[in-house]
């Protein structure tokens, strides 16, 4: 019985024709900009999104890092939420590497920033005050999809008080899945944007950033001082465009599969189910009962992320079938049946 693993979606093995789009790539030097296969993906990825120019990096952290650096100076400020990625979740990269001070603000629970708030947050013309110049949102967060009005909102409120808005977009194409609408419909409202492509796409690594040509530039100068400098990352890429011709509107079977394991573990005494958004299930159980949980999701071969709440994340993915589904739904429902 093969192990089916709902700790993240960024568990996801490439399939066999990704695989083989990677084995042919052509590729070149990336530091100098002569990989045809990076160099696709970023003006695709710009073009699709409404943007100058992209860069190909390692990892969503990386890209976050290097668009915050790329938009402040040492000393400057951005608002975020006090759950967001970028604050709570990336080792405070853009304060221990660019000098860059968070403005954390309690998010509300769709995952939005309360804009009188985020407006209440702005620090005046003062000496005494870092800077700010960002606003940065995430979306989705916990699964949660950040509505269009409000990124409207956003953008609006940003463009009275002078400053930039950048989108982590660690889960952009499960939001514009759920929402039903072109990507750029949400990209549109922002200055720049991280999109990660390992996740739900399934590619095996990467990120890109998208921003004006001038953000770029100054970007990839960052990319290369923090250590994500690659050669023959067209290997890479040709992943990344392969999961973005392929695995894109099948993201919701992914929201589909998870709606089904939030009905079957409804009135259950023993598992709780909090939410359920996109490709994320979100259920408690017991702390008390977390050790005997590990062994019956062990016995049934599934992977499930269990810390020290009783809060605990099921995510669906590219390798969770319908029968990965069902053999989650009825191991969870033997164990809240055994007490």
């Amino acid at each position: 019985m093969h192990w089916i693993d709902l700790r993240s979606d960024t568990v996801t093995q490439p399939t066999p024709a990704m695989r083989e789009a990677m084995m042919r790539a052509p590729v070149g030097d990336d530091v100098y900009g002569e990989d045809p296969t990076v160099n696709a993906l970023q003006q695709r990825l710009a073009d699709e999104m409404g943007f100058e120019a992209g860069l190909f990096v390692p990892s969503g952290t990386q890209s976050n890092l290097i668009g915050l650096m790329a938009h402040c100076e040492r000393g400057d400020e951005y608002i975020v939420g006090m759950d967001a990625h970028t604050y709570k979740y990336e080792g405070g990269g853009a304060a221990v590497l660019g000098s860059i001070q968070p403005q954390p603000i309690v998010q509300s629970p769709g995952g939005t920033l309360p804009l009188d708030a985020v407006e209440r947050a702005i620090k005046p013309v003062d000496p005494h005050f870092a800077r700010t110049r960002l606003l940065c949102l995430e979306n989705t967060w916990h699964g949660r999809v950040l509505p269009l009005d409000y990124l409207a909102s956003a953008r609006a409120l940003c463009d009275r008080r002078g400053l930039a808005l950048h989108l982590d977009g660690a889960r952009l194409f499960n939001a514009a899945v759920a929402l039903d609408v072109p990507v750029r419909e949400i990209t549109r409202h922002f200055d720049s944007v991280s999109v990660c492509l390992s996740k739900g796409l399934g590619a095996p690594v990467g990120s890109v950033l998208l921003g004006t040509q001038a953000l770029i530039d100054t970007a990839r100068r960052w990319r290369k001082v923090v250590g994500g400098g690659m050669r023959q990352a067209g290997l890479l890429a040709a992943g990344a465009s392969y999961a973005l011709d392929h695995h894109v509107a099948r993201l919701a079977d992914d929201h589909a599969r998870a709606a089904r394991i939030a009905d079957g573990l409804q009135e259950l005494d023993l598992v709780r189910v909090v939410a359920q958004h996109t490709n994320m299930v979100f259920i408690e159980v017991p702390v008390d009962r977390h050790d005997a949980l590990r062994r019956a999701m062990d016995d049934a071969r599934i992977r499930v992320s269990i810390g020290y709440t009783p809060a605990i994340r099921l995510v669906t993915h590219l390798d969770v079938d319908d029968e990965g589904v069902e053999r989650t739904v009825q191991a969870l429902r033997r164990f809240a049946a055994a007490g």
